[in-house]
């Protein structure tokens, strides 16, 4: 590695010829350990340069530091830190910091508190034998080849403007246009370019809605619900109505009056995977309109309906323009992606660009441009069809394993999806059964986070099956089922 000729800056303070200080500044950065052992220095000729000095000043500098083995040359390769340079002081662990501002008064608001979002996930999950966790990309699976090919092609010539350009508050028109012409049709939605946004995922395009249509506002959501979705309406000051979902999803009926905005998950409901049947769509759309609300319709895992066709989209019925519908390809190409959509009305979309535009301006361009590749060129569909797949065999084995082991499904969806929504005998805290089995190489997701209230239920938890091999998962779920046997058998 070479040190970046910009960390050398002359110490103004210190005494002596220019050479002196020179060699005090390259002593200094090695001792202090900013300078590292193997790591290249600037050439005499772009350090003498940088530092507005003559080039016979450098090199003595850099000659004498060689004579006490600070340095070492490598033939015509130039100066290096010499593997026999002194090693930095080990001072031991910093004093601590008093910190003198009171944070609890200070903060106007607080976000650390607001989720529960986390639990059973750690940063080293793919270590674990057993990680029935959602969310999370299958490096197995991904078409790592040509998501590479369209990353390069992204950082040609032809592209250097949608790769450099500040576009300001636009999107990649050719990415717009895959979704308006391909993505959409497919879910019986049709939009014009200026109903569409591109957001960074479907988390970026939750909280643009919220903040436009649920700020201080009567809103309704789902109960139990995708958690970051309840803290995002927390910080709008949302007036929120929890309404129980049953086998079939949200039940419109349910929904109070005076409500204004209805957020929803009508393909898999989060996180039981309820598929909202065609009679109930027409149900809540006929409710919201009723009650003058408007629909956010969260459309995730729609991809991934491999047990059989998707059921149409809610925006797919919708005659009012009432419903706000939101994608993304961050669950099906790979979670680090952060690239999703927001469709609706353009006044809708109009606001949500500015707000958008305020706040983070648009998504990086390269991002938007190689996945716009990635999805013209055929690779995302043929990566959804291997998924598609492999998730249908991890499903049949899971099924079976369930059964097998006596374990309860809560919700395991209609059309197929990537996890299992389970529920544990009654008194059973899944929280601590989560942190017993990762003591034994497994993963599974508590459920008290997904419930609204200070009391949620603790019985509920949730198996993925999209990070773990089919080979792994009889003997995964036989774990669960001998750590939860104690409550089974008590019940």
């Amino acid at each position: 590695m070479v040190i970046p000729v910009e960390t050398f800056v002359l110490p103004t303070a210190a005494q002596g010829t220019l050479q002196a200080r020179i060699q005090q500044m390259v002593a200094e950065g090695i001792l202090s350990g900013r300078f590292r052992r193997g790591e290249k220095l600037p050439s005499s000729r772009r350090l003498a340069a940088h530092l507005g000095v003559s080039r016979i000043t450098v090199t003595l500098a850099y000659t004498e530091l060689l004579a006490n083995d600070y340095l070492t040359s490598r033939g015509r390769s130039g100066y290096f830190v010499s593997d026999n340079a002194p090693e930095p002081p080990d001072f031991g662990p910093l004093a601590p910091r008093r910190d003198k501002v009171d944070w609890s008064s200070a903060l106007a608001q607080r976000y650390t508190t607001q989720t529960r979002l986390g639990q059973g996930k750690p940063a080293d999950w793919a270590s674990y034998r057993y990680p029935f966790i959602y969310g999370q990309a299958d490096a197995t699976l991904f078409d790592h080849a040509n998501w590479r090919l369209c990353a390069t092609k992204a950082l040609g010539i032809k592209d250097f403007t949608t790769l450099t350009q500040d576009q300001y508050d636009a999107d990649d028109a050719e990415l717009v246009t895959f979704i308006a012409r391909h993505t959409l049709p497919r879910r019986g939605i049709m939009a014009r370019p200026e109903e569409i946004l591109i957001t960074l995922g479907a988390q970026n395009a939750l909280w643009l809605a919220t903040q436009l249509l649920a700020t201080q506002r009567p809103t309704a959501i789902e109960n139990p619900c995708y958690p970051a979705l309840r803290a995002l309406l927390h910080q709008a000051d949302a007036h929120i109505t929890p309404v129980d979902v049953d086998e079939h999803g949200l039940p419109p009926g349910a929904i109070p009056d005076g409500t204004s905005v209805i957020f929803t998950t009508p393909s898999h409901q989060c996180p039981t995977s309820a598929t909202l049947p065609r009679a109930r769509r027409h149900d809540l759309l006929t409710r919201a309109a009723e009650l003058g609300a408007v629909i956010v319709e969260d459309d995730y895992e729609f991809e991934m309906s491999f047990l059989g066709p998707p059921s149409p989209a809610l925006k797919s019925l919708d005659e009012d323009g009432r419903v706000v519908y939101v994608g993304s390809f961050s669950k099906s190409l790979f979670p680090g992606l952060r690239l999703g959509y927001l469709v609706g009305s353009a006044e809708f979309i109009a606001e949500a660009r500015a707000l958008r535009a305020s706040v983070l301006r648009h998504p990086p361009g390269h991002i938007q441009r190689t996945a716009a590749y990635f999805l013209s060129l055929g690779h995302y569909d043929a990566l959804v069809r291997r998924i598609g797949r492999a998730l249908g065999q991890r499903r049949r084995v899971m099924e079976h394993a369930i059964a097998q082991h006596g374990l309860e499904i809560a919700g395991k969806g209609a059309h197929g999806g990537s996890s299992f929504w389970m529920q544990a005998p009654t008194g059973t805290d899944t929280a601590a059964l989560a942190e017993t089995l990762r003591a034994k190489s497994v993963l599974i997701e508590p459920g008290a986070a997904f419930f609204a209230g200070n009391a949620p239920p603790t019985n509920y938890y949730r198996l993925a099956y999209s990070s773990i091999p089919a080979e792994r998962i009889e003997e995964g779920v036989a774990q669960i089922a001998a750590a939860l046997a104690p409550a089974t058998n008590q019940g």
